[in-house]
């Protein structure tokens, strides 16, 4: 992975920031929750720093979830920082949040300014995601949490076997790869927080497998994927790496996968745990 320091800033986002993909992210914020906020303990933390907040969608639910929190939003993109102020305008006039534009290799905070921070499919989008960790150490106060939840893009499998939508999805996460961040980043995330210094690192694996069991859940999520890999469409096509036949086929075959009757659906992503070490005594 290349390590090379550079802004954030200047990162290409392969989604890009549509009113559709921002809508997108707000749905997927809502029905990713019951799962990414199993585990997640805000409840001793009052003041949190949310880095890669796009429009607000984890920031709202993390207020619904922890009422006594404080959230400041940091994104590098003007245009979702633009839209997490007119979405969630109510709670920034009550003083429950903030957003601001910013660099997560260069926070505009002081030292030890926040007691938890976190993180939501950020770290995919970086090239360095140590040095972001470090700076994330920084302005945490000693004793402070991380949560960060992270892709692990090699886990998606479907049944039956649709050679488009996998050849597809191939291409996204080398071209998201070759774009300098990484599809893969969860299965670093402990190694990560063990470089950037954290202590008391904890990982788990978060694993949906959709059978017969489950077909409601099975069909909504593969509604899910398919807006999810259609988002990176535009971007694919404009970069030359995939064409609309590519595009069409792999739409057919997830219609045919929703509508078999034993259709199977496997997906994994990490949730990490670390904090920083408190004050010797």
């Amino acid at each position: 992975m290349n390590t090379k320091k550079s802004s954030t800033q200047k990162m290409k986002y392969l989604h890009g920031h549509s009113k559709l993909e921002q809508a997108r992210l707000v749905e997927q914020a809502k029905f990713l929750a019951p799962s990414i906020y199993e585990n997640v303990d805000f409840l001793n933390i009052s003041n949190l720093l949310e880095i890669g907040c796009g429009v607000g969608a984890q920031t709202e639910i993390l207020l619904q979830k922890f009422p006594g929190l404080h959230i400041h939003g940091v994104d590098a993109s003007i245009t979702q920082i633009q839209t997490a102020n007119k979405r969630l305008a109510r709670q920034i006039k009550q003083k429950k949040c903030q957003f601001s534009v910013g660099n997560a290799l260069k926070l505009d905070f002081p030292n030890q300014s926040f007691d938890g921070v976190f993180l939501c499919w950020f770290l995919e989008h970086v090239q360095n995601p140590v040095d972001v960790l470090k700076e994330i150490k920084r302005v945490l106060k000693p004793g402070g949490i991380i949560f960060a939840n992270e892709v692990l893009n090699t886990s998606f499998y479907l049944d039956p076997y649709a050679p488009a939508t996998q050849n597809y999805w191939f291409i996204f996460n080398d071209h998201q790869w070759n774009m300098k961040g990484d599809p893969f980043v969860g299965a670093k995330l402990g190694n990560y927080f063990l470089k950037a210094g954290f202590t008391k690192i904890h990982t788990i694996m978060k694993t949906y497998h959709l059978d017969n069991r489950c077909p409601k859940k099975r069909s909504q999520f593969i509604d899910y994927w398919s807006k999810l890999l259609l988002s990176g469409a535009e971007e694919l096509i404009k970069a030359k790496r995939v064409t609309h036949k590519l595009v069409n086929e792999m739409k057919k075959e997830l219609k045919l996968l929703k509508k078999d009757p034993d259709a199977v659906l496997i997906d994994s992503w990490i949730q990490g745990k670390a904090y920083k070490a408190s004050r010797k005594s």
